[in-house]
């Protein structure tokens, strides 16, 4: 099942992933290119799951991860990235956001009522 993968974008219209994905080498970029273009054909294989919190790992070099979450069956919300020597730094962040998210998607659900 093909999923819509976003990127997150913060109250400021700022994306995390982006200014990642930036720093990024061209071999790294093309890496993680490729993992989001798996996601979108529904291939979330190489995602492990902490809580809500997935964390798909590309095996390559510096042990590349990105940090995502889903919302409903259909959407896929990029966090940001790191590698496996920030893992433990770049996974509490992602967390952050992701509860960020819920509470504005909580706040916008509020609104409408």
């Amino acid at each position: 099942m093909p999923f819509r993968v976003e990127e997150y974008l913060r109250p400021d219209g700022s994306s995390p992933f982006s200014k990642w994905f930036e720093g990024l080498s061209h071999e790294a970029a093309y890496k993680v290119l490729t993992a989001r273009a798996r996601m979108e054909h529904g291939n979330l294989t190489a995602v492990k799951w902490i809580g809500t919190l997935g964390e798909y790992r590309i095996d390559w070099g510096p042990g590349l991860r990105i940090y995502l979450a889903r919302d409903g069956k259909e959407l896929v919300m990029l966090f940001g990235g790191g590698t496996k020597k920030r893992q433990q730094a770049d996974i509490r962040e992602a967390e952050a956001l992701l509860a960020e998210y819920k509470r504005r998607k909580a706040e916008t659900r509020k609104g409408r009522k």
